[in-house]
């Protein structure tokens, strides 16, 4: 989704920086960005860290010379119960998850206020908004990615700053084809899965993408403090 994200942006004319803890992944964006014709720039960061954070947004800064939209895109999953999930992976969950975009968001403010405003988009789930049997620790943590937003909205609207959260569902990506091998099993859990979708497809990482630039873009600049639901309809049951 990161790399649908950055594309998505750079299409339209942002100069985009992408960050992760494997560069070689992002110097790929990067090279993807600028032969489209746009800026690009790969910064090597783990959000989890304070100074990873602070270090990419000033690397961002100086590059483009303005800081104006952030996206928390950053991620794990856990299929778990609060039984079958260790203390150590329910840490991991949620500082990826959770304080990753606590942290990259305090980190951008300074900038955005040097520019009278800005636009925090999160990356949250539809399991923040409702529940799914063996996704606890998860459940948890992408909750308190909606709530973040909210507060983060109600905390910076006088700043200029807004902030929204999109809600997916299952989205194809690595990190979900993981959970369906090629088995007989495999396939079936994922007809399944789909079933459950009303318009009847996994999500792709442009629908995220799309949304997002729709986020960062004055079109949507009377909203903050929103949760959207991009789901196919598995929520409107």
């Amino acid at each position: 989704m990161g790399r649908a994200i950055a594309l998505a942006f750079a299409r339209e004319g942002a100069k985009v920086a992408v960050a992760a803890r494997r560069v070689d992944k992002l110097e790929g964006v990067v090279r993807e960005i600028e032969a489209a014709g746009g800026t690009g720039l790969a910064v090597e960061c783990d959000v989890t860290r304070g100074a990873d954070a602070e270090h990419a947004v000033r690397q961002t800064a100086e590059k483009f010379g303005q800081l104006n939209t952030l996206v928390n895109n950053a991620g794990v999953l856990s299929v778990s119960t609060v039984e079958g999930i260790a203390e150590d992976e329910w840490d991991r969950l949620m500082a990826a998850n959770l304080k990753g975009p606590f942290l990259m968001s305090r980190a951008v403010l300074p900038e955005f206020r040097k520019v009278g405003g800005g636009v925090i988009v999160n990356i949250g789930s539809v399991l923040g908004l409702v529940a799914m049997k063996n996704r606890a620790a998860y459940c948890a943590s992408k909750g308190g990615v909606t709530m973040l937003t909210k507060a983060m909205a109600m905390d910076h609207a006088h700043e200029g700053v807004r902030v929204n959260c999109i809600c997916p569902s299952i989205v194809e990506t690595e990190l979900v084809r993981g959970l369906f091998d090629s088995s007989p099993e495999g396939e079936a859990a994922r007809r399944a899965r789909v079933a459950t979708i009303p318009l009847g497809r996994i999500g792709q990482p442009e629908d995220v993408a799309e949304m997002a630039v729709y986020l960062a873009s004055k079109e949507s600049g009377w909203m903050t403090g929103v949760a959207i639901p991009l789901d196919g309809g598995l929520s409107a049951y």
